[in-house]
């Protein structure tokens, strides 16, 4: 390429980065412009009144006077190699970042489940003084009452009572529903005190010769068999240190206890049974049967045919009652999620619930083996009575 360059002088300044491309204005020649051409090989100024010496064929009215804008300031060459470069920079950072990629996202999920393990197996308090929670122990503590009543034949006191702590029984889970204040503490009292209360109410009303006494061990023998059970439940779940002061906190969850429907089905027809007992009691009780209600026991009771329909009632009541707890008991040594045992250790959760369960399923089976004895014996005594009551006939007549 013809054309005259600037001097090495000036080119230094122009290109001195302190100065900028403004020191163009500066040069001393006057009505000359510069074209910048840029070539494969560099970048360089022409001057157009050379350009019009040494290229005649090219026209200078094209040429307009302006400020030196270079194009580039290195070759195509220099400029496609720092690309390839940049390039591959840029692929290796990426291909770095993917590397990298699954182990943060495995260490994320090794963090994640550590910490869930942590939380699992660390103790919480919970705020357990809620209304709910206080009719719960209202009705623990209204059950001795009940039972001493049923003892000493006050038998409308009694049944006041049993209907404060049923509708108690009802009420708290509906608050706790209703507001959200359900409580692993609460998911453990509530049916302890309904069984408290029913292992109250069969006790004393078989000592009164009220509810046979198959059907009472049967029905004693599946709670007490739920409650050695629960026991062994409190005490393997508990995290260390296992002390005294906390097994008894209650603030300090280690196991929720989900009844199962036949469960709840086999309480409300319990429930049913003792409520008819006690209402039958009423019939015996002078000071029920001379009060306003009095008459209305009466007529209720003609209504069912007498003193025979009502004993025929009780007697199918009885032995639904049996069949369903027997049910929901044995339903307690197969069913796995009737007691959720808190923590993260699986295995020693798998471990716990069995032998749970298997306490569950010898204790009760040794219930039932004593109410068949206890029904034998009673069916044998009352064929001996009548078979006693025919001879007297007989000699008689």
């Amino acid at each position: 390429m013809a054309g005259a360059r600037l001097p090495s002088r000036t080119l230094t300044a122009l290109l001195n980065t302190s100065n900028g491309i403004s020191c163009v204005s500066r040069l001393p020649l006057k009505r000359q412009s510069l074209c910048s051409i840029s070539s494969r090989a560099s970048c360089s100024w022409l001057r157009n009144d050379v350009a019009r010496t040494c290229r005649p064929s090219l026209n200078p009215r094209h040429y307009k006077r302006y400020s030196i804008c270079p194009t580039g300031l290195f070759s195509t060459s220099t400029t496609r190699r720092l690309k390839i470069e940049n390039n591959g920079k840029t692929s290796q950072s990426s291909r770095d970042s993917e590397e990298r990629r699954p182990l943060t996202s495995t260490s994320t999920k090794l963090a994640a489940t550590l910490k869930s393990t942590l939380k699992l197996d660390k103790p919480r308090h919970e705020q357990i003084y809620n209304l709910p929670n206080i009719l719960t122990f209202s009705r623990l503590i209204a059950t001795p009452v009940v039972g001493y009543l049923i003892i000493h034949n006050h038998h409308l006191y009694a049944f006041s009572l049993f209907a404060y702590a049923a509708i108690s029984d009802l009420l708290d889970g509906w608050i706790a529903r209703r507001w959200n204040l359900q409580t692993v503490v609460g998911s453990v009292v509530d049916p302890m005190a309904d069984k408290f209360l029913m292992t109250t109410l069969v006790t004393c009303l078989a000592v009164n010769g009220s509810l046979p006494m198959p059907l009472a061990a049967l029905i004693l023998g599946r709670d007490v068999s739920l409650a050695l059970s629960a026991f062994y439940y409190r005490y393997a779940s508990l995290p260390a240190p296992k002390t005294m002061a906390r097994y008894w906190d209650f603030s300090l969850p280690s196991a929720e206890v989900h009844p199962t429907t036949i469960s709840k089905l086999n309480t409300f027809l319990q429930l049913s049974l003792l409520g008819t007992l006690l209402c039958t009691n009423l019939l015996h009780d002078p000071s029920a049967t001379t009060s306003a209600a009095g008459g209305l026991l009466m007529s209720i009771q003609g209504l069912l045919g007498g003193e025979e329909g009502v004993k025929t009632i009780i007697q199918g009541m009885s032995a639904i009652v049996a069949s369903t707890t027997m049910y929901s008991g044995l339903e307690y040594t197969w069913s796995k999620k009737a007691v959720v045992i808190l923590g993260g250790d699986e295995a020693l959760k798998r471990k716990q619930g069995f032998r749970g369960r298997m306490i569950m399923a010898s204790g009760f089976g040794s219930f039932i083996a004593v109410a068949a004895y206890l029904w034998y014996n009673g069916q044998a005594e009352d064929d001996s009575e009548k078979e006693a009551s025919k001879r007297l006939g007989a000699q008689s007549g």
